[in-house]
C-alpha cells in the first residue's frame, strides 16, 4: 500500500468519502449511471414514441422528423456553453443539475398537445439527455483515469449501452401498459429519485481535489512525472489551430448524423421491409447487447494502439451496417444487421470519449468536449430529416441509404489523416 502523505491527512480530516479501493472506480460507476439516464434524451428511445405522435396527432413522419431535426440541432449550437460550465464549477454541479433539467423536461414531454409544445419538449430532452448527460461523464472520467483511461471510459459506456438496450423495451412496455403521457412522467421521475442524489453525495471533479492523483499514482513519483509529461493539456483556441481537431470533429459528426438517421426510422423502415415494431425494440436491444463485450475490448485496445486506427475501424463497421440494413426484410437479416451494427456501437462508444483526452489534454476537457459534443448533436440533428424527406418522395428508404454510405468512406480518410497533434505543429498550421 501507498503511504498517505501529510497532504491527505489533512483532506481526510475534512470529511472525505473513504474506500478501500481506488475513489475513481466509484466515478466510473455514476458516469455509467449518467450515460443510462440519458436514455430519455436519447433517439433510441424517443424513436419508439414517434408513431404515437403521429398517429394522435396526425402529423406527416417528415414533420415529426423536422421538429425533431430543428429542436437537435438548436440544442446542439449551446452545448459548448455546458462544456464551459463544467470546466468552470465543475462535473459533480453540473450533474445535478442537468440531471433536474432533464427530468423537468420528461414530465413536460408528457404535456405535449402541439408542434410548438413538441419543439420545445425535443428540444429540451436532446439538450439535457442526448448533449448534457452524455457530456458530464465524458469530461469527468478522464480527470481521473490516465494510463488506464480507455479501460475506465469503456466501463463507464456500459451505462449507455445498458440503457439503449433497457430504454425501448421499457417504453413499448410502459406506453402499452399506461400510455405514452404517463411513461414520460415515469422517467422523468426516475431521474430524480435515483441519480440526482448519487451524484449530490458521492460525485467528486477531481482526484487531487480528495488528495489523489490519476490511476491513483502516489505523489510526487517518477511515474507521476511521466504520466505529466505526456499528459500536455491544449487550449480550445490551441486545439482549433490544428488540423487534427476538424477532422475529428467530422470523425464525431458522421455516426450521429447515420446512425440517429437509421434509428429514428428503424420502425418504419422495417414496417416496409414487412417487420414488425417488435422486431425494431429487438433490435436495439440485442444490438446493445452486443455491444457490452466489444465495448471491454475496445476499451482495452485503446489503451495499446493509436485511436485513428479504431475510428477508421468504426467507419467500415458503419458502411457493412447500413448495407446490411437496407437488405433486412426478413427476421434473421434483421438479426444480423443488430449483431453488426452493436458491434460497430461498441467500438465507436468508446473510441469517441477516449481520443480528446488522449490527444488533448485534461485541463480544458469540458470545453473541447462541449465543442465534440455539440457537432455530435448538429449531426443527429441532420440525420432523421433526409430520411423522412426521401421516405416523403419516394416512398422508402433505399435511396437515402445508399446515399448516406458516402459518409462514412469520408470518415475513413478523416480517420487515418488525424494524427496526434504536437505543439510545435501550432506554427505550421
Amino acid at each position: 500500500m501507498r503511504r498517505t502523505t501529510d497532504r491527505q491527512k489533512m483532506i481526510n480530516k475534512e470529511g472525505v468519502i473513504h474506500t478501500p479501493f481506488y475513489y475513481g472506480w466509484v466515478i466510473v460507476v455514476l458516469a455509467g449511471l449518467s450515460h443510462f439516464f440519458s436514455g430519455p434524451g436519447q433517439t433510441y428511445s424517443n424513436a419508439i414514441f414517434i408513431d404515437y405522435y403521429i398517429e394522435e396527432f396526425g402529423w406527416s413522419r417528415s414533420a415529426v422528423s423536422g421538429i425533431y431535426s430543428l429542436a437537435t440541432l438548436l440544442a446542439g449550437f449551446l452545448l459548448f456553453l455546458i462544456g464551459r460550465m463544467i470546466d468552470r464549477i465543475g462535473a459533480r454541479k453540473m450533474a445535478i443539475i442537468v440531471s433536474i433539467l432533464l427530468a423537468s423536461a420528461s414530465i413536460f414531454n408528457s404535456m405535449v398537445v402541439n408542434s410548438v409544445m413538441l419543439f420545445i419538449g425535443f428540444f429540451a430532452i436532446r439538450l439535457f439527455g442526448q448533449g448534457s448527460m452524455s457530456l458530464v461523464p465524458n469530461a469527468l472520467v478522464p480527470q481521473w483515469f490516465i494510463q488506464k483511461r480507455g479501460r475506465a471510459l469503456s466501463l463507464a459506456a456500459l451505462g449507455g449501452m445498458i440503457g439503449s438496450a433497457a430504454f425501448p423495451l421499457i417504453n413499448v412496455w410502459l406506453i402499452e401498459a399506461y400510455g405514452w403521457r404517463i411513461t414520460w412522467q415515469i422517467l422523468g421521475a426516475s431521474i430524480l429519485i435515483i441519480f440526482t442524489p448519487l451524484a449530490f453525495l458521492f460525485i467528486r471533479n477531481r482526484p487531487e481535489d480528495i488528495g489523489l492523483r490519476p490511476d491513483n499514482e502516489p505523489a510526487l513519483s517518477k511515474q507521476e512525472h511521466k504520466q505529466l509529461s505526456s499528459d500536455i493539456s491544449w487550449t480550445v483556441t490551441e486545439a482549433k489551430k490544428t488540423r487534427t481537431f476538424w477532422l475529428l470533429l467530422f470523425c464525431v459528426a458522421v455516426p450521429a448524423l447515420v446512425n440517429t438517421g437509421m434509428t429514428f426510422h428503424l420502425v418504419s423502415i422495417f414496417s416496409i421491409q414487412s417487420l414488425a415494431p417488435e422486431t425494431a425494440a429487438t433490435v436495439l436491444s440485442l444490438m446493445a447487447i452486443i455491444g457490452f463485450p466489444v465495448t471491454f475490448l475496445a476499451g482495452y485496445l485503446l489503451d495499446k494502439i493509436c485511436v485513428q486506427w479504431m475510428l477508421a475501424v468504426v467507419f467500415a463497421g458503419e458502411i457493412a451496417s447500413i448495407f446490411l440494413l437496407k437488405e433486412a426484410d426478413v427476421f434473421s437479416g434483421a438479426i444480423l444487421f443488430a449483431v453488426v451494427w452493436g458491434f460497430m456501437l461498441g467500438i465507436e462508444r468508446v473510441t469517441l470519449s477516449v481520443v480528446w483526452p488522449n490527444y488533448f489534454g485534461r485541463q480544458y476537457l469540458g470545453s473541447i468536449t462541449g465543442i465534440s459534443m455539440a457537432i455530435m448533436v448538429v449531426g443527429s440533428a441532420l440525420g432523421p430529416l433526409p430520411f423522412g424527406l426521401f421516405f416523403d418522395i419516394f416512398g422508402g428508404y433505399e435511396e437515402v441509404l445508399w446515399g448516406i454510405m458516402v459518409f462514412p468512406l469520408l470518415g475513413i480518410l478523416a480517420a487515418l489523416l488525424a494524427a496526434p497533434p504536437e505543439k510545435k505543429q501550432l506554427k505550421e498550421f
